[in-house]
């Protein structure tokens, strides 16, 4: 224990920077700042939570942990960042104790109690404070991800303890069980993903626990009967919840063979940013056309599965390693294609937990084989690895600093449409107009080169920014441009503001006409 609390805080102190974020105009104002379901704890809060779901998810703890945030924070960020910072540092001492069960049953007994204590605090640093993790913790609307992370976290932790109680017969071991199942529920609860739990235990049961060696492989079967129920119910409930979005992608939009190249591109990604985590993006899109490092990259991942397969008898811990760690990343990936998102860093949160442990466990193990050899070289490599990570999550951290600093990170990797387009949003409300017209104008040119049909936001949204910044000649055009395409009332209501100030009344008269007195601000409807 006394590890996890000290690997806990080490990770606490890195991210402490994120309280100085803000919130980001991606998912953070829908889901806390003008959501006013939040904003009371009481029965009405609860049946809503039960009742709705946000974009593509079932959520309802994640909701309830927001209005308990927002009962104290109201809409300061602050809260809400402490929040995650906390949780994922407990998420971070539960990955400790984790390892700390996959010593034991492994025979870790004979390690010495510094070399163990080393392993355990590699083992939880390497996985806290990966910059990949960054994503999950500053920003706010992956609440769901740290949120997920400590249920789900906490039923491994309590099965593996339950076996080993089971086996040593040190205490009663079926309140652990009961536990598992109950933290695993509330962590669906959270965010589905963790509906492959259940396979993960199995994996986990035969190794290194190998109890099909000591019990009866349908016993083995028979306590995953309740975790696979409420995995299937959970699974049905998304794919309802899914269905009624109409969200998914068809396979007009996405052929099965592309699905099959954007996973193997995708966990060609995921291994690569575990390794080397440099390039990190908020944002990976899948491009239009599928290039041919997609095809490579599947290749590549589909012989190293097939190989550690081939090896399962002679590695097993390299296949237990390859399975936890794909397991948590198939509902994320292309077979179920909700968006045009390739991949994300905020996806590897419970995948990264396996190869973290196994790399610390190796390491330990090879310096208590050969101390003198390998001790220095390793040590200095996984304190030089940690610094690594700890310099490169506290640079990341400040990408989520606010909506600026967030869509700039992504225009310098990938300058989408949508990305001018939130940045302008965020140097309108902040007052840069002459930036926000820049930005607009960039994801119009962008807009029109890909024939958007819903082009004329764009162009109502450049005309407020031309209108509030006093050029009204420019609104009036923009304005025009828009009500050409999409006549909404409140288009003629601002465009007649702009004739009015031109001195055109008698025009400005017939467009506050049309608008009906419709004075809503400019927004984006999705229709």
């Amino acid at each position: 224990m006394a590890v996890a609390a000290v690997t806990a805080l080490l990770c606490l102190a890195v991210f402490l920077k994120a309280l100085q974020c803000g919130f980001v105009n991606w998912d953070d104002l829908g889901y806390v700042v003008q959501n006013r379901a939040i904003r009371h704890l009481d029965g009405k809060l609860i049946a809503w939570a039960c009742s709705s779901y946000a974009i593509d998810l079932w959520m309802p703890l994640t909701w309830l942990s927001f209005a308990v945030d927002y009962h104290f924070w109201g809409v300061n960020p602050l809260g809400y960042h402490l929040t995650n910072i906390l949780l994922h540092a407990v998420n971070t001492g539960i990955v400790v104790l984790i390892a700390d069960e996959l010593v034991r049953s492994t025979g870790g007994e004979g390690l010495s109690p510094r070399l163990r204590a080393g392993m355990l605090l590699a083992a939880g640093l390497l996985w806290g404070i990966h910059p990949l993790r960054v994503e999950s913790v500053a920003w706010v609307a992956e609440r769901k991800d740290v949120l997920n992370g400590l249920f789900t976290l906490g039923a491994v932790f309590c099965y593996l303890r339950y076996v080993r109680w089971r086996e040593t017969g040190a205490g009663r071991s079926s309140w652990l069980y009961l536990a598992s199942l109950a933290l695993f529920a509330c962590s669906l609860m959270a965010k589905p993903v963790s509906v492959v739990v259940p396979a993960m235990l199995l994996v986990l049961d035969w190794y290194p626990l190998q109890r099909q060696r000591q019990e009866r492989l349908p016993r083995i079967l028979a306590e995953k009967v309740p975790f696979f129920l409420l995995s299937f119910a959970f699974s049905a409930l998304s794919l309802y919840v899914a269905s009624r979005l109409h969200i998914l992608a068809s396979m007009a939009n996405l052929s099965f063979v592309e699905r099959i190249l954007v996973s193997g591109n995708a966990l060609f990604e995921y291994i690569r940013l575990e390794l080397v985590p440099t390039d990190i993006v908020p944002l990976y899109v899948i491009p239009a056309h599928l290039p041919l490092s997609y095809t490579v990259h599947t290749i590549v991942v589909v012989s190293a599965a097939l190989l550690s397969i081939a090896a399962c008898r002679q590695r097993a811990p390299a296949v237990v390693t390859w399975f936890l760690f794909l397991l948590p990343l198939l509902p994320v990936l292309a077979f179920f294609q909700n968006a045009d998102q390739a991949y994300a860093a905020r996806y590897t949160y419970l995948p990264s937990v396996a190869p973290c442990i196994v790399v610390a466990i190796a390491a330990g193990r090879a310096c208590a084989k050969r101390r003198r050899l390998l001790r220095v070289p390793l040590v200095t490599a996984l304190l030089a690895v940690t610094v690594w990570y700890a310099v490169t999550t506290e640079r990341l951290i400040g990408i989520w600093k606010n909506t600026g600093t967030l869509w700039t990170r992504v225009i310098e990797y990938h300058p989408l449409g949508r990305s001018y387009f939130n940045r302008g949003c965020y140097y309108y409300e902040t007052g840069n107009y002459a930036a926000a017209i820049a930005d607009f104008s960039a994801a119009i040119g962008i807009a029109a080169g890909n024939r958007m049909p819903l082009i004329y936001y764009l162009y109502a949204f450049r005309g407020a920014a031309y209108l509030t910044a006093g050029l009204n000649q420019e609104a009036v055009g923009d304005f025009t441009t828009a009500i050409e395409m999409y006549p909404r009332r409140n288009y003629y209501h601002f465009r007649g503001i702009a004739l009015q100030r031109l001195g055109r009344d008698k025009e400005a008269a017939e467009d506050f006409r049309r608008s009906q007195g419709d004075a809503t601000p400019i927004q984006w409807y999705w229709e």
